[in-house]
């Protein structure tokens, strides 16, 4: 039986506790261990790289975090063991670094992110994690990869991750309705939704939760949005503030 009682209840920081001024950046060992400390749970992002290792990272390509214009698809963990994060001592953290630092202190939420082949992420993610012993789900917003889980590991506690993706304008039209509406979750039976707090609440959601499927957001930015969050739904990832107890 999964439980999903942390998703529902815990305070998660969102990339963990990083902050504003970037002084500790999204991702990084700096800002799980600050989450570790006020016992947040974690939400983090993982990728691929040629190689094979899972890195915690978010963006397709180093050029945002680390002024390098080169993508993660095209390195090994050689290629990045000198590179730092927004001129801070935080370096790019393979997955099995960030999972023998936290060591089940508190629950993850892990992101695969959908760039480049979802099974190729996948397979690798879960070699990364055979053997941990903490809490943990994944969650996507590529609706394959929750089905991939559906399929290959249904024990693992699964997420569809969606919005509006009204910023998104080159999106097909077709997927961005699919997405929207949570047409996929007839497929791969998500154990939860995530969706983005600036298109909460909505019909679709409040249909999912009717059903039975927990839902949560993200990211909620202020004590507000967290609130009318978990007024409405579950719960909320949140970031850059600390909230309530």
């Amino acid at each position: 039986m999964k439980d999903l009682t942390w998703i529902k209840t815990r305070l998660i920081a969102h990339r963990g506790l990083h902050t504003v001024d970037k002084r500790v950046p999204e991702n990084t060992l700096a800002a799980f261990a600050a989450a570790i400390v006020r016992g947040y749970g974690i939400e983090m992002d993982i990728n691929a790289l040629k190689d094979g290792t899972v890195v915690v990272f978010h963006d397709k390509n180093l050029q945002r975090l680390c002024g390098d214009p080169r993508y993660l698809r095209d390195l090994t963990v050689d290629d990045i063991r000198d590179l730092r994060i927004l001129g801070t001592e935080e370096r790019i953290s393979t997955l099995a670094e960030v999972l023998a630092f936290v060591d089940g202190r508190v629950p993850l939420l892990i992101e695969l992110k959908p760039f480049g082949p979802y099974e190729f992420l996948a397979v690798n993610f879960m070699k990364a994690m055979n053997g941990y012993q903490g809490a943990w789900a994944m969650h996507a917003f590529n609706p394959k990869a929750v089905n991939w889980f559906r399929i290959h590991h249904p024990d693992v506690i699964r997420g569809q991750i969606s919005e509006f993706f009204e910023k998104d304008a080159g999106m097909n039209k077709v997927l961005k309705y699919a997405m929207k509406h949570l047409l996929f979750n007839v497929i791969t039976k998500p154990d939860f939704i995530n969706y983005g707090v600036h298109d909460m609440p909505n019909r679709w959601c409040d249909r999912a939760q009717k059903r039975g499927i927990t839902v949560i957001g993200y990211a909620a930015r202020s004590q507000e949005v967290l609130d009318m969050m978990r007024s409405h739904y579950s719960n909320a990832v949140f970031e850059f503030f600390i909230p309530k107890p």
